[in-house]
């Protein structure tokens, strides 16, 4: 679980996930234009593919090659762990009494 931490810590990846979730599937070149498009990201296509590897070894994106390019999709379930792990309950009394 710590990688997912890991990956969710950076601004970018967590950019990067949202712009899937408004559009999966997307190439390399793709994400790189939405990044710096409507989110100012001004990286290279080298720094944005380490972000993916980085957010694909935690299992939160898979990849499917098709000919020369190599399609993004967002995968939600590591997430549906953390919630699992710490559900989110109503609390009976404030936080501090005891």
């Amino acid at each position: 679980m710590a990688d997912i931490f890991h990956a969710l810590d950076d601004e970018t990846r967590r950019l990067v996930l949202d712009e899937l979730t408004v559009r999966d599937g997307q190439t390399l070149f793709e994400l790189c234009g939405t990044l710096a498009t409507r989110h100012g990201v001004a990286l290279t296509r080298q720094a944005i593919s380490q972000h993916l590897a980085i957010l694909e070894s935690a299992g939160l994106l898979t990849t499917e090659k098709r000919g020369r390019y190599k399609f993004h999709y967002f995968t939600p379930s590591p997430l549906a762990e953390i919630t699992r792990r710490w559900p989110t309950t109503e609390r009976t009394r404030p936080c501090g009494s005891n």
